[in-house]
């Protein structure tokens, strides 16, 4: 660790130089686990009262110097680890179109119950907490604070984003010839310190910076922990790093794989069906028919059964050319029911225990479409599974705070997340 890593300042809050705090926290950091210290290692830290506590524009990192002098040396560590996260995983470019509030809340949740598990660090007071929702990716946290109110506010968030109206109008910046300048205009307005330099990262360094944190977290997984007492990885960043490395795909992008097949099985170009960027082509020959299964079992809410059915409308809406048939099922299967624009959504039942097999088994029955045909399932997961792999592909569409993708025993498996 290097002081060249560190801007320059002369700034003294409380007697403390700011620069020697930061300093000594990334060598305690460090110390404490090699993981979160390589990290470190790909941003600057700048001091700056420009900020009430800390923030990050996904690039750098800034903290308050009366603030930081202000915490205990544990404290410290974990709220310069905090920011240091929320960089490395991408958090400020991934919000999107939601909520900036509440997508800033879930990030924190993420990033304080990765610190916290580490067993060796300190978060500082006030931190946001929610065990039962840290273990997953900040998009399922969202969606799950979107079915109840978090309870709480954050009094200053600490995700800037490009043109985001909160962000301060005067900012310490790292100029072009390496020094470091306090501006009292916005980096936008000001042409010396556009560009990467800025604290506002264009949308062409946004690019680029996803490509940097990307090869961080590669670079960091990738040195030796000598001593379990070094800390390990947090259980929750498995799942954050899948979201980082392999981006979230709208589930019906992944049906429009089975859709279409191969460019000879089309002809022309139908216009009229456009879906997110998606252009559905006029099919030549056979269709291909879609088996819907919409999981009514006890453990969906209403309010993920309602997003079920939004979600079977859309299949509708998508792909208008299709053929489909609907199902419920708990540990039972009901229907089939008519998958068609010109028929009513039928009204779902169940709410018993849950078997993905009594589905799976009717379908495979229905040998007339097994070489063109796909299953969707929208569940959460949590269920028995049919010992064997059905010969018809399978995609299952999964619930926010559902069964992890990974321990699905077959077919394609993607997360159902709102994107506002």
């Amino acid at each position: 660790m290097t002081d060249s890593h560190i801007t320059d300042q002369s700034m003294l809050s409380q007697g403390n130089d700011p620069k020697r705090l930061i300093s000594a926290s990334l060598l305690r950091i460090r110390g404490k686990s090699p993981f979160f210290a390589t990290l470190a290692l790909f941003t600057c830290i700048y001091p700056t009262q420009q900020v009430a506590i800390a923030a990050t524009n996904g690039q750098d990192i800034f903290l308050n110097p009366d603030y930081i002098a202000s915490l205990p040396s544990p404290q410290l560590d974990g709220l310069i680890l905090h920011e240091v996260l929320h960089a490395a995983l991408l958090h400020v470019f991934r919000r999107g179109a939601r909520a900036v509030q509440l997508w800033n809340i879930a990030a924190d949740i993420v990033v304080n119950g990765m610190i916290d598990q580490q067993g060796v660090f300190t978060l500082p007071p006030d931190a946001v907490r929610d065990p039962q929702l840290e273990h997953l990716s900040v998009e399922e946290v969202y969606d799950c604070l979107l079915q109840k109110s978090p309870g709480y506010e954050l009094p200053f968030l600490d995700l800037w984003e490009p043109g985001a109206a909160d962000a301060p109008t005067s900012l310490v910046i790292a100029s072009k010839a390496g020094t470091t300048t306090e501006s009292s205009s916005s980096p936008s307005s000001n042409d010396e310190f556009s560009g990467t330099d800025g604290v506002v990262p264009t949308d062409k360094s946004q690019a680029d910076l996803e490509t940097h944190w990307r090869h961080a977290l590669q670079q960091a997984m990738s040195v030796p922990d000598s001593s379990k007492e070094q800390g390990y990885l947090p259980a929750g960043l498995q799942r954050e790093l899948s979201t980082v490395t392999q981006p979230q795909l709208d589930w019906r992008s992944y049906l429009w794989r089975y859709v279409v097949q191969t460019p000879t099985d089309f002809m022309g170009f139908d216009r009229r069906f456009v879906y997110r960027g998606l252009y559905l082509e006029s099919l030549e020959g056979e269709s291909v028919k879609v088996f819907v299964a919409v999981d009514t079992s006890g453990s969906i809410s209403n309010e993920q059964l309602g997003t079920f059915i939004s979600e079977v409308q859309g299949i509708l809406r998508a792909y208008p050319h299709l053929e489909g048939e609907l199902y419920y099922a708990d540990a039972q299967v009901y229907g089939p029911y008519p998958l068609d624009k010109g028929y009513p959504i039928t009204k779902p039942m169940g709410g018993g225990g849950t078997s993905f097999v009594p589905f799976l088994e009717k379908i495979s029955q229905q040998q007339d479409w097994q070489s063109n045909a796909v299953c969707v399932y929208l569940t959460d997961g949590y269920g028995t599974f049919p010992s064997q792999e059905p010969e018809l592909p399978v995609l299952w569409v999964v619930t926010p705070g559902g069964l992890d993708l990974n321990r699905f025993p077959f077919g394609e498996t993607v997360r159902l997340l709102s994107h506002s």
